[in-house]
């Protein structure tokens, strides 16, 4: 079998791996620990494999390991810092967003995508990012509240101080 070399930035550490050619990136992500990279449909209809591709939110099971030569990618493992969770994982977790964890990963990280392109999203526009990600636990008003209450967070003070003297 032929085997092909791939570089790569995974949670912001370079990784050099070794591959097959027709390696699936959900496959190698997994083989290679990253286990919040969830195998859910293998079609790309349930968006439990998310990961951010160059800050894109790509359903892994639907690359080849080999497109994302020389890409940046982050999986949930690599959203929050030492002891310190990010602002999606807290919010989601406050607002009671997170049951069984299957589909939350790639939903945080498509939340996490349209909050870095669009700090202050409407609900429509949250319900459209979260569009390709099914849940059967929580339902979707939990983690549009979420990703809203997210958004609100970080706000400067200013703004929310408007806000408030409407």
């Amino acid at each position: 079998m032929k085997h092909m070399e791939l570089r790569l930035t995974v949670n912001g550490v370079a990784k050099h791996w070794t591959i097959a050619p027709g390696d699936i990136l959900l496959d190698v992500l997994r083989r290679e620990g990253y286990f919040g990279v969830k195998r859910g449909c293998e079609t790309g209809e349930c968006g439990a494999c998310t990961v951010l591709v160059n800050g894109k939110p790509i359903n892994s099971c639907l690359m080849f390991a080999a497109q994302a030569e020389g890409a940046e990618i982050l999986t949930i493992e690599g959203l929050a810092k030492p002891e310190t969770l990010d602002p999606l994982q807290e919010a989601f977790l406050d607002r009671g967003a997170v049951q069984c964890g299957f589909c939350s990963g790639g939903m945080i990280l498509a939340a996490k995508a349209l909050l870095a392109h669009h700090p202050h999203p409407s609900e429509a526009e949250v319900r459209e990012a979260l569009s390709g990600h099914l849940c059967r636990c929580t339902g979707y008003r939990k983690p549009v509240e979420a990703v809203l209450a997210a958004s609100t967070k970080k706000r400067p003070a200013r703004a929310k101080a408007a806000e408030v003297s409407r």
